[in-house]
């Protein structure tokens, strides 16, 4: 009897307030080391915190947007625990009182949907950067250091790999569309631990170990598949799993034991006593909810009752909001939802699956001059293959206007019969056996015969009437 993968996830998500959870520091990214820094976020003696309203309401947001059951009554602690990256040598958490508890996600598997149901989000400050440098030496760099963090902490509920990488982007989505942080793995606004355990049906879940240092999605399904073949390995052989934390060092594609797992007690939690109990009142919870936007399920129903959208596409189209977006921006331009669909679940998807390496989605064109290019093929004013040069350009950048890129690339349609027809008669005059073909009942060769007229006019000939002035000839 083979064992059973279990997995939770940790998920970190920085919060994109302008200044950070204690103090007014600015809480953005920057390359300049300790630019954002003050005596509050760097645990100088006598400097007291005072919490940024603005990171509990995106803590709520997430809460509601994730179905958690919002705490009316919350507290913060001190997590204790020595690190140089922690100039106080504590961190500002959650533990017995968290802003958000309970809640859930759905996700898509082969087996159907499935619930996930999460344990707590909670609000806390996020620690500093180590840089190691390459020619020794570690530097520590506090920009980060007391930036709002909200974690995410699921429950024991996943059971592949597949389903962690899932879930992560599903999760990814809906708080991209929340607006409260931008998600950026590469800048680590996004950031996740993994714990994995195994166990036999029927079985009490077996001893877990926590992974650490998962810079992207990719690394994270990979982190576990390792993990879960290392402790089948181990359990296979007679040994026992330590619970322990350890690094995933993903160039090599193992994981190294960085020390023993705490528990909460070896942490010494204690209440903050610089920061006063968080209390919220229904109508403040309620007017967050009200200021959600429409998340991915909700939209993905619109575009189904609104522009008659197959299920698949409208859940396609709406799982990443850069994507929504731009096809909405595309159909007010232009009143052809289908059409314009089609483009982006092929073309558009195609290319944006390329660039398998970028976490984050990129759509280097412009609606208006898209949909322009979608009107003239509408019209019969280029072809498809006209169409798809265009496309091919505007990716690449270039910022000419599809009228130009038609008359300098020379992609205008020849719809003129008279201007098809003598090439046509060449075309069948060249190839006797083709006709003979035709005639003898094999349909098929009129597409030979096609294909030789695009060829003659590289791709300019409408398609539509080099088919009707074949048969013709033919015929």
């Amino acid at each position: 009897m083979d064992y059973i993968t279990v997995i939770g996830l940790e998920v970190h998500v920085e919060l994109n307030t302008a200044s950070k959870v204690f103090c007014g520091c600015k809480a953005e990214f920057s390359s300049e080391p300790n630019i954002h820094c003050c005596p509050r976020c760097t645990g100088m003696p006598g400097a007291l915190p005072a919490l940024n309203r603005k990171a509990v309401e995106y803590t709520v947001a997430a809460g509601l947007a994730l179905h958690c059951n919002i705490s009316r009554f919350s507290t913060f602690e001190r997590k204790n625990y020595f690190y140089p990256d922690l100039p106080k040598a504590y961190q500002i958490s959650q533990l017995e009182y968290p802003l958000c508890v309970g809640g859930y996600l759905d996700i898509k598997t082969e087996a159907g949907d499935k619930r996930i149901n999460l344990n707590r989000i909670h609000l806390e400050e996020d620690a500093g950067k180590l840089v190691h440098a390459a020619s020794g030496g570690t530097y520590v760099d506090y920009n980060r250091g007391s930036i709002p963090l909200i974690e995410i902490v699921t429950e024991p509920d996943l059971r592949s790999a597949d389903e962690a990488l899932t879930f992560l982007e599903s999760l990814k989505s809906v708080i991209k569309y929340t607006g409260i942080s931008d998600c950026r793995m590469e800048q680590g606004t996004l950031r996740c631990d993994v714990n994995v355990s195994l166990c036999r049906p029927g079985e009490p879940y077996g001893t877990r170990t926590e992974m650490k240092n998962l810079a992207s999605f990719k690394a994270a399904h990979r982190a576990v598949m390792y993990e879960a073949k290392r402790q089948r390995e181990i359990l296979s052989d007679g040994g026992q799993i330590t619970q322990e934390t350890r690094r995933w060092d993903d160039v090599k594609g193992k994981s190294f034991t960085m020390r023993t797992k705490e528990d909460a007690q070896d942490y010494r939690y204690f209440p903050d006593p610089d920061i006063l109990p968080i209390k919220l009142s229904g109508e403040y919870i309620e007017s967050i909810r009200q200021g959600l936007p429409m998340l991915p399920g909700v939209r993905a129903r619109l575009y189904i009752d609104k522009y008659k959208l197959p299920k698949y596409d409208a859940e396609v189209l709406t799982a990443d909001k850069e994507v929504a977006d731009f096809f909405d921006a595309c159909v007010r331009l232009y009143d052809n939802p289908k059409i314009i669909s089609n483009w982006v679940m092929t073309d558009i998807m195609r290319k944006l699956k390329e660039n398998k390496e970028a976490e984050d989605i990129f759509i280097p064109l412009s609606p208006d001059a898209f949909t322009q290019m979608l009107k003239l093929l509408a019209a019969e004013e280029i072809n498809q293959n006209a169409a798809k040069t265009i496309f091919e350009a505007y990716w690449k950048g270039d910022g000419r206007s599809p009228a130009q890129l038609i008359e300098e690339l020379g992609l205008a349609q020849i719809s003129d019969s008279s201007a098809l027809e003598d090439i046509l008669k060449g075309i069948v005059a060249a190839n006797p056996n083709a006709v003979k073909d035709y005639r003898a009942g094999n349909t098929k060769a009129i597409a030979y015969f096609v294909g030789q007229a695009m060829k003659a006019t590289k791709g300019a000939a409408s398609p539509a009437v080099v088919n009707g002035l074949i048969k013709k000839l033919l015929e």
